[in-house]
């Protein structure tokens, strides 16, 4: 079986590191850091956009380019290479999916190509504050016309136009789509680690909404849409662990102490060594879950959780050596290294963190074993 992406995805990957080399990079994610009052760039948003990226897994006929999940995986990891400070994730990976997986045809038809065309910026509101959420755990109420209750923290909640939010719905769950443009809904932006990815705290008041999915079905769906956001994500992380690897490596070959290069010294060839080794475990589960994603393998569920939890844990290891290989100056606020770190831990929790992801997959492999 060949894991490798094909000669047509790799060319893809090409253009899209140089495009992002130009239009992106440690200086427009910068610039997004240094003033409060935005939080993506809106610049390179549009030409993201303009590139078809946004609706590289859309069907054609819903205004996408339909090249499918493969694609949308290379696009990823480049993503997080540049260390987008753009709303992709939360737009392309949950709100575009959800919209996919259990849309009506009037839903895909009157939001999809939106997103396509970069008009509409979407989210997914599933957490109501600390802790792993469960389906005992949803208090926002949806009586199949209006939604009530509070989501804290949504990504790109502050800046998004549209959400699917998991609603208690009766005595099951629901998912249901809601305008956040409409008086019923109140945003309170939030201060998190990462300020080139924006947070709020999103409060329904008797906010008109409507069913996405069948009745009662939300929990189920939104795990599903959780497994797919899972493997993107660990891309993502993939390509920022290795953008980490190599800002470090080149570090240690240019940097002189004691008349030697700091890469000669043992301690920093083991660092990086760790690293390259964290990096190709999460690259084989991030490659074996879009395997799964791209075929709608049944195991899609392990894989994404093994993705998730590889790619969390060796992007934090990646982003944190960067660090110490750049000794005194690799905290300070001139070198970039601190962008990959705010990155790393956001991701980390986006849609769950490490240890719920682990918890995931012990879970997952119980009741398959037992069945």
């Amino acid at each position: 079986m060949n894991f490798d992406f094909s000669d047509d995805q790799k060319s893809l990957r090409d253009e899209a590191r140089k495009f992002l080399t130009d239009k992106a990079g440690a200086k427009v994610t910068r610039r997004v850091l240094n003033d409060a009052a935005i939080s993506y760039d809106e610049g390179l948003w549009k030409a993201v956009a303009e590139m078809g990226w946004l609706g590289a897994a859309i069907p054609e006929e819903h205004g996408g380019l339909g090249l499918g999940r493969l694609e949308l995986c290379v696009l990823a990891e480049e993503l997080g290479r540049a260390v987008a400070p753009i709303p992709f994730s939360s737009t392309v990976y949950f709100f575009a999916e959800a919209l996919m997986l259990a849309g009506s045809d009037a839903q895909k038809a009157a939001h999809l190509p939106k997103v396509a065309s970069g008009e509409t910026i979407g989210c997914f509101a599933l957490s109501e504050g600390p802790g792993a959420p469960t389906a005992a755990s949803v208090q926002a109420k949806f009586d199949g016309a209006t939604l009530n209750g509070v989501k804290i923290p949504v990504t790109d909640g502050d800046v998004a136009g549209w959400a699917v939010v998991v609603a208690k719905e009766g005595s099951g769950v629901s998912l249901v789509l809601v305008d956040l443009n409409q008086a019923g809904v109140t945003r309170e932006t939030l201060k998190t680690l990462d300020p080139t990815r924006g947070h709020a705290k999103l409060e329904f008041k008797n906010a008109k909404a409507e069913r996405l999915g069948a009745a009662g079905q939300g929990w189920e769906l939104s795990e599903a849409v959780l497994d797919r956001a899972a493997v993107l994500l660990a891309f993502e992380q993939v390509g920022g662990s290795q953008a980490c690897l190599e800002m470090a490596t080149d570090y240690a070959k240019n940097r002189y102490a004691f008349s030697r290069q700091i890469g000669s010294f043992q301690a920093i060839k083991h660092k990086l060594a760790d690293m390259y080794v964290a990096i190709e475990v999460a690259r084989s589960n991030a490659y074996y879950g879009a395997w799964a994603l791209s075929t709608e393998a049944a195991e899609l569920p392990f894989a994404a959780a093994a993705a998730r939890a590889a790619g969390s844990d060796a992007y934090y290891l990646c982003a944190k050596e960067n660090i110490q290989t750049h000794g005194g100056m690799g905290f300070t606020w001139e070198v970039d290294c601190h962008l990959f770190y705010r990155r790393a831990k956001l991701l980390a929790l986006q849609a769950g963190g490490p240890a719920a992801w682990k918890e995931k997959l012990v879970r997952r492999l119980e009741r398959r074993n037992a069945a």
